[in-house]
Order: structure tokens, then sequence, then C-alpha cells
């Protein structure tokens, strides 16, 4: 996907889905129980690496569990920022997943509608 223009400000409005937002949480807490500082660190550097998204939406591989272009998974360290361009003026990141956990038992990809 291209088109995007290139301006001084933001090409797209980025939402977190609820999961998305949970998995955040869920990160922070995680890494918090054995430093607040380094959770502090790794959440500021997931939204850094989600931040770049705003002038590049299609920056992120194609997602390889849906066969749909605007499906795309940005990789951050151990984890992968799961988005989907909505449209040229919208993504919505579905989910963090870390990278040693199941794909299969991430909610983002059940049937299930939030």
């Amino acid at each position: 996907m291209g088109g995007y223009k290139k301006g001084n400000g933001p090409v797209v409005k980025i939402i977190f889905s609820k999961i998305a937002k949970r998995d955040l949480k869920h990160i922070y807490n995680y890494i918090k129980q054995d430093s607040v500082r380094y959770a502090i660190l790794e959440k500021e550097k997931l939204k850094t690496a989600i931040d770049k998204l705003y002038f590049q939406p299609d920056l992120g591989k194609v997602f390889p569990k849906f066969n749909d272009e605007r499906y795309r998974e940005l990789i951050h360290s151990h984890y992968s920022i799961i988005y989907k361009i909505e449209s040229s003026k919208q993504i919505l990141i579905l989910s963090i997943h870390h990278h040693a956990r199941l794909l299969s038992n991430n909610p983002a990809f059940s049937d299930d509608d939030e």
C-alpha cells in the first residue's frame, strides 16, 4: 500500500484495540515485577516503534496469518506489533505479541468479535 503523503504532521491516526491496550499493560506489569525502570523503558520503546507508523503506515511486513496486505506486522525486539491499515488515514493496532507466546492463543485472532 502506498500513496501516503509526507508532510510535517502525522499522516495517519493510530488507534489501539482493547486487546492491544491490554497487551501493553500486561507487558508493563510483567517486566515491572523485576524492574519498574525497565518496564517504563520497554513501554516507551514499544510506543516509539508504533509512532513510526504515523509517517510510514506500510512500514511493517504483510502479516502471514491473513492473505490481506492491510494486515501488517512490525517487529520490535521480542514483540510483533500487529496492525491493520483501515484506510489511508487510520491504523488499528490489533495486538502486541511476545514471540515466546503461541500466536494461536492470542485473542486478537480468534473468530469472536471484541
